[in-house]
């Protein structure tokens, strides 16, 4: 897990300087992270587990996912890495709400106090800076880009929830496949990258950061607690932060780190003590070694 969230902490710096337009960014990644994951999905045998249903769900969460890519690369030439990274974490408080409107999951103190901190964090975050004056607007449009790429992961992790016991694998596949279909007519084939330096930035992000990072990941949910993953996580926004610092020489303001501490402090919090909801894939119930007229068979 920790390898998986370093990993993905970098692909602002892949996708700023390829230089190739957002939609054709996301689009190769689709072709290259659903090869990968084909391969991966096969060897393991979870290609017998499509079903009308899963195919169904997954497509439209395929369809999130698209737009939550296109929105967050997007935003990261208009409000930078660190700032994009920050505003996309409020997902969790995003996928709560939704769990108290769709699931009729319980918005506790705790929750809300959380939430709370995160807006608090937000509004510090987004504050106009003399850069993002200049900027002519741009700045805001790169932070509502981001928290759009929140709402629409947001909106994927709902529909992932409907499809327990699926392999996780098996659906981002299917989310790759979708993205490229979809994107095909409008990238690709018509913007075909015309350096090997370009390729080569496109392959390590549709490869590593979605195919292996991807089997790392999911890989990891089976054997950490929900608790050392939410902590762990906190890896990628730490990462891509110092990519943006090192890389593009773009730092904070002081009320910005406060603001991006107040959201990392929030998420962390909303973990440990808000019950936020997890994507873990749920582990086979242990054996009852009682016979099924010992005690109701649910």
């Amino acid at each position: 897990m920790a390898v998986a969230m370093a990993v993905a902490g970098t692909i602002g710096w892949f996708v700023v300087v390829s230089g190739q337009p957002v939609l054709n960014v996301v689009f190769w990644r689709c072709v290259f992270g659903a090869a990968t994951l084909l391969v991966v999905c096969a060897s393991k045998g979870f290609l017998r587990a499509i079903s009308l249903r899963v195919f169904v769900l997954s497509t439209l969460g395929g369809i999130a996912i698209v737009v939550n890519w296109i929105l967050l690369f997007a935003a990261y030439s208009r409000a930078s890495i660190s700032i994009a990274t920050a505003v996309y974490n409020v997902q969790p408080f995003i996928l709560v709400c939704f769990g108290a409107i769709f699931l009729a999951e319980r918005l506790t103190i705790a929750k809300l106090a959380w939430l709370c901190l995160a807006f608090v964090g937000l509004l510090l975050v987004v504050q106009l800076d003399e850069g993002a004056g200049r900027a002519g607007g741009s700045f805001f449009v790169g932070v509502l880009m981001a928290f759009g790429a929140a709402f629409t992961w947001a909106v994927a992790a709902l529909i992932a929830k409907q499809l327990k016991g699926t392999p996780p694998h098996l659906i981002a596949l299917i989310q790759m496949c979708v993205g490229t279909l979809l994107l095909a007519p409008i990238a690709g084939i018509s913007h075909v990258p015309a350096s090997l330096n370009t390729w080569g930035l496109l392959v390590v992000i549709g490869v590593v950061h979605t195919g292996f990072v991807y089997v790392l990941m999911y890989g990891a949910v089976h054997k950490l607690p929900t608790h050392a993953q939410g902590v762990l996580s906190f890896i990628y926004p730490i990462v891509a932060i110092a990519v943006d610092v090192v890389a593009f020489g773009h730092r904070l303001v002081f009320a910005q780190i406060i603001g991006v501490a107040a959201i990392l402090l929030a998420v962390a919090g909303m973990h440990k003590y808000g019950g936020a909801p997890t994507l873990r894939p749920r582990t086979a119930p242990a054996h009852n070694p009682r016979p099924c007229s010992e005690s109701p068979c649910k």
